[in-house]
């Protein structure tokens, strides 16, 4: 009876000892998993955000500038195809469009001195402002996480693991490189 019961320890006790290193690398798994929805969904709220500033912001500005039309229908244009995107590589490409044409709304907005010392208009290039460092960060956030997810994934043992489990690569938010060329354009109304 004891040498049958012999093989069958040995087993379970590999049986469990695997167990007790596989579980912690599903959790990091999960963990990391967790991070990077997280991280993404503070992209996706910044994204939102400034989505519900633009309207107002297009508003404020048709009040001043009727003949503008062509402009103002790209920014709305834009906010649609951002507001329609799924994947992360989709919004950055929507996102990079919508920050191209809000760059032409605000070159033709320097036509308009009225719309500058306007208070909505100010206050709202205010909160667009703040909403853009806001979702630089959260993009920044979010990068870290895919990036530290991603060695996970791709180191061993975590990558014959993850292809166990059924955890695959995350997508980077990468911005298209025409986006670091934005004009800039001050509304300090000192005329300076």
């Amino acid at each position: 009876m004891k040498k049958g019961l012999i093989p069958i320890l040995v087993i379970v006790g590999i049986i469990v000892v695997l167990a007790l290193m596989l579980i912690p690398s599903y959790n990091g798994f999960v963990e990391g998993e967790e991070n990077v929805d997280a991280a993404y969904a503070q992209v996706d709220n910044q994204l939102q955000r400034r989505l519900d500033l633009i309207p107002n912001l297009v508003k404020t500005v048709e009040a001043f500038a009727k003949q503008e039309r062509d402009v103002i229908a790209s920014v709305t244009e834009a906010r649609a195809k951002l507001a329609g995107a799924n994947s992360p590589q989709d919004q950055a490409e929507a996102n990079d469009e919508l920050s191209g044409a809000l760059s032409r709304l605000l070159v033709v907005v320097e036509n308009y001195p009225d719309l500058k010392s306007d208070a909505n208009f100010r206050q709202l290039m205010d909160e667009l402002a703040g909403t853009e460092n806001r979702l630089v960060v959260a993009r920044q956030d979010y990068n870290t996480e895919v990036a530290s997810f991603n060695k996970k994934v791709k180191r061993f043992p975590g990558a014959m693991l993850a292809g166990i489990f059924g955890f695959d690569e995350k997508e980077y938010f990468k911005a298209d490189a025409a986006a670091q060329d934005a004009p800039v354009v001050d509304f300090g109304g000192d005329g300076e």
